[in-house]
């Protein structure tokens, strides 16, 4: 199999795995700004959010170890992982649009929150706008991956 192919295998393993994690807990994320929310399901909304963004990742990562020569070597390699894959590199175009990085954003802040504060510090009202987020952003990914990988096999 070519780079490109079990590029693109990787890709669509990935996310299937996006796809079982949105499908999990549909309740959660049908949850509203104004909804009342207990401790519990903060926490599992914040797991949720957590492994949305990672399994993103997982996915950038494997299109800059393949095709960029590795993430980039930073002490801020998260972001500058997803700023590269707005941009075009040698091997390959954007593989996202800027508004789309600019939505994806906004996961990796919370994720590096989620990492490094305990969770009873977590607050509704700042998560509530990821979770209205979550599926329009997973479908916007899904959508600009396909295109992306559409350019790997011309």
């Amino acid at each position: 199999m070519s780079e490109s192919g079990k590029l693109t295998k990787q890709i669509q393993v990935e996310l299937a795995q996006l796809e079982s994690l949105m499908a999990r807990h549909p309740q959660l994320l049908a949850k509203r700004a104004e909804d009342q929310v207990s401790p519990v399901e903060i926490d599992a909304v914040a797991a949720l959010l957590h492994s949305f963004y990672t399994g993103i990742e997982n996915i950038f990562n494997r299109i800059s170890i393949t095709l960029d020569g590795g993430p980039p070597k930073t002490d801020n390699w998260h972001i500058a992982l997803l700023d590269s894959m707005a941009s075009p590199a040698p091997n390959r175009g954007p593989v996202i649009s800027e508004t789309l990085r600019a939505s994806l954003r906004q996961f990796l802040d919370f994720r590096h929150v989620f990492r490094h504060a305990y969770s009873f510090n977590l607050q509704w009202n700042k998560m509530a706008p990821l979770v209205a987020e979550c599926q329009p952003t997973f479908a916007r990914v899904k959508d600009e991956l396909a295109s992306f990988v559409k350019t790997l096999h011309v």
